[in-house]
């Protein structure tokens, strides 16, 4: 069996070293060729935006990650998510561990090469096999090259959000973050307590269902909040990324994600912003710790226990290690 496996992850590397990849230099050509896409392709363009930190977005009903840095886009590529049964976990992760030569306490020793952790049982972005539809245990798969690449190209804490469906390919929605875990604190009540977490990316969620916003440090809940979001329109999920220009003046902009890549770059106006009703001493604590670079993910999921719909995910990066 173990000689079996062997040859297997031999065959699977060997496709994996000649999965067509492209590095680009430009936002228009990375653009068109990331909209050509066969599966094991990917395109990485890291001098667009050479500096700030790194957000993962990984759209399960497209089968694709993109990858942005400052809030700008610098790769994209083909992966291969959870089969059924198997299913890869949808919501807001952060990286918790990397090793370039990991291999699988849970099968048979099974290469993972460029490992990024983003949950302690065992959920993880790796080169692996890249079919053109979901086949892993749980894990992203990404092409070699670019995992590679990925993985010197992120630090510890790096924040990666997985969205939508992949039972629904072609997302026309954003896809829905969704998906239970015992890692989510379930807190309903507003506090602040940035303490737990002094340094490392910040990521704002905000849910519609709940009425809430949350924010996270490295990873980890450091402060909860009531908020008023409209709810009557739009209902798809949003990324935005906090960017700032020549003059060092910050705003938030929209990330591309699948479903919605006519976004890419706008940035929120004030008929916007003045939509969403947050308490101006909970906003002045949050505004007071963001850096250009900071994530804003915007969903129709709920938060809580108990409340009605599927709950998104938020794994904290302070659990006990494990596999």
């Amino acid at each position: 069996m173990r000689l079996v496996l062997a040859i297997m992850a031999t065959l699977m590397m060997c496709g994996l070293a000649h999965a067509q990849g492209a590095k680009v230099s430009s936002p228009v050509e990375l653009a068109r060729q990331a909209d050509q896409l066969k599966p094991g392709q990917w395109v990485w363009a890291p001098d667009i935006a050479p500096k700030g930190p790194i957000l993962v977005y990984v759209d399960l009903s497209a089968q694709i990650a993109t990858v942005y840095r400052n809030g700008v886009r610098i790769g994209v590529s083909t992966v291969s998510t959870g089969k059924p049964g198997h299913e890869t976990p949808t919501g807001v992760f952060t990286i918790l561990q990397k090793d370039a030569n990991h291999h699988s306490s849970k099968y048979n020793n099974a290469p993972m090469p460029f490992q990024q952790r983003l949950t302690w049982d065992g959920v993880a972005l790796h080169a692996g096999g890249l079919p053109g539809y979901p086949e892993s245990h749980g894990c992203v798969h990404l092409p070699y090259a670019f995992a590679k690449s990925l993985f010197v190209t992120t630090d510890l804490g790096a924040t990666v959000i997985v969205a939508g469906n992949a039972s629904h390919p072609v997302s026309t929605g954003g896809g829905q973050v969704i998906a239970p875990s015992a890692d989510t604190t379930g807190a309903t009540g507003d506090y602040w307590t940035p303490e737990k977490s002094p340094w490392g990316p910040v990521t704002i969620i905000l849910s519609r269902s709940d009425q809430q916003a949350v924010v996270l440090r490295n990873g980890i809940e450091i402060g909860r909040s009531h908020v008023t979001l409209p709810t009557d329109d739009d209902q798809a999920t949003h990324v935005l990324t906090l960017s700032s220009d020549a003059s060092g003046k910050t705003q938030w902009i929209y990330a591309g994600v699948a479903g919605h890549t006519d976004e890419a770059g706008r940035i929120v106006d004030e008929a916007a912003r003045n939509r969403v009703q947050i308490p101006p001493d909970f906003y002045a604590k949050v505004s007071a710790i963001l850096q250009p670079g900071a994530t804003l993910l915007v969903t129709g999921a709920p938060l809580n226990t108990g409340s009605t719909g599927k709950k998104l995910t938020v794994l904290t990066g302070d659990s006990a290690a494990g596999s």
